[in-house]
């Protein structure tokens, strides 16, 4: 960290790579020691996002001046998605209908990053109202593809060197999708493990806060400070982990670069000493895993009531026709939706009987060509209806050179597991890398 990464390149096919991300870990190193200051870290992301952010796009705020916090934070900026309130900027959730809202009080995960010194670095591009109609922002890796959503800011930000860390917010796969998509580490926590209060909510049952980083240890670096909780990775984990080749009806979705990547990926985990066991997907988790639109329509419906009612020439077409739609379920549907969601999380036990973790694709393939759209959660539904823990690890990349990411999931509360699981199969595959190039 002494030496920062080199000049910015200008964007275009592949230009933004791994080397140029800030590494959260390694600038609070740096700081604790007094080999860097807070200042010239800040000063390092002002020139980035000075040269970058006009192709980027990775914010919807960027604050006059920034000031460094106290705690094991200091010095470390973090993007927060403009879903998530905060008393000294704007929060737009992505809508026309709130351009100059501005929160008397912080979300709860904002105010628990400030408490362990982090610096808030603006707030990142969402979809409207974390949906699905896509913001401004393009993948850094290439300007003309999408960079997931609905946390695209964050992902992208990261990804582009502009701050070390970001958080966003899953409903469907609003973290591990973009994070995959802007090759990035993408930590979606267990269900409620981390507050929602002061985040605009999509579907209850569903919303989940994240977190990115340059590495899995980044991210759970960071999720570590701002909660107290004993997440961050061991350097020496010991024995690899068993891991669960999730197989499911779904797969066929998956594109051949993607296919080839898990397949190897696996090889990789094998030759590193990890068990492979193949796991086929129970007949009540492929019902959760419809259950969850019901889940979220219904919810939706409910949750932008008032905006449905009075705002309605102020949504997006998209999301207006999609809310229209939603009030077709009745409590009924949705109740019978819910105990299908129950079912599964009783049978999800069974899955890791013989693996520690699963593997799984993080999304069907690399980000495809378009900004009208942020791409397909299907791979990332089911585990967010179930509130288990998610990590997209990144590092692999497709024929035309995007980034592909592969997800490892472990039971729900054990998300120490994942991170660990994660951070040892990254490391892995970084491994490789550095042999021989691996699509």
């Amino acid at each position: 960290m002494t030496d920062w990464p080199g000049s910015p390149k200008k964007l275009g096919e592949t230009t933004v790579n791994a080397d140029e991300m800030l590494s959260a870990l390694a600038i609070a190193n740096e700081i604790s020691t007094g080999r860097l200051s807070p200042n010239e870290v800040f000063e390092h992301s002002a020139k980035r996002i000075a040269d970058l952010e006009e192709t980027v796009r990775a914010f919807s705020h960027i604050p006059e001046q920034l000031h460094a916090g106290l705690g094991p934070l200091r010095g470390i900026q973090v993007g927060v998605k403009d879903i998530f309130d905060t008393h000294d900027m704007p929060t737009s959730y992505g809508s026309a209908i709130y351009p100059d809202h501005r929160p008397v009080a912080d979300a709860a995960l904002v105010a628990m990053l400030r408490q362990a010194g982090a610096t808030i670095a603006g707030k990142t591009v969402t979809t409207e109202f974390a949906w699905f109609s896509p913001g401004d922002t393009t993948n850094p890796h290439n300007s003309g593809h999408t960079p997931g959503g609905s946390s695209s800011g964050s992902a992208a930000g990261v990804a582009a060197g502009f701050f070390p860390a970001a958080i966003g917010s899953q409903t469907g796969g609003s973290i591990i999708r973009p994070a995959a998509f802007c090759g990035v580490a993408g930590y979606k926590p267990s269900f409620r493990l981390f507050p929602t209060i002061g985040m605009k909510q999509f579907s209850w049952s569903l919303d989940t806060v994240g977190f990115f980083g340059a590495t899995v240890a980044d991210a759970a670096f960071v999720a570590a400070a701002c909660s107290g909780r004993n997440l961050q990775p061991s350097a020496n984990p010991g024995k690899p982990p068993r891991i669960g080749l999730y197989r499911s009806a779904i797969d066929a979705k998956m594109n051949k670069d993607m296919a080839k990547t898990l397949d190897k990926v696996a090889h990789i985990a094998a030759e590193a000493g990890a068990t492979i066991v193949t796991i086929k997907e129970p007949k009540a988790l492929e019902s959760g895993r419809l259950a969850h639109a019901t889940i979220q329509d219904f919810e939706a419906a409910l949750a932008l009531c008032d905006e449905r009612h009075r705002f309605p020439d102020l949504l997006s077409p998209v999301l207006a026709k999609y809310l229209e739609g939603c009030i077709v379920h009745t409590p009924q549907d949705y109740d019978k939706a819910r105990r299908a969601a129950n079912r599964a999380r009783k049978a999800s036990r069974a899955l890791f009987d013989n693996c520690d973790v699963l593997l799984l694709p993080s999304a069907p393939g690399a980000a495809s060509k378009t900004l009208k759209s942020t791409g397909d959660s299907v791979f990332n539904r089911l585990w967010t209806l179930l509130g288990m823990p998610c990590v997209n690890v990144a590092g692999m990349k497709s024929t035309s050179g995007l980034p592909l990411g592969v997800q490892i999931i472990a039971p729900f509360g054990q998300d120490k597991k994942a991170l660990q699981a994660a951070h040892w199969l990254e490391k892995k595959i970084q491994s490789t890398r550095t042999k021989s190039p691996f699509v």
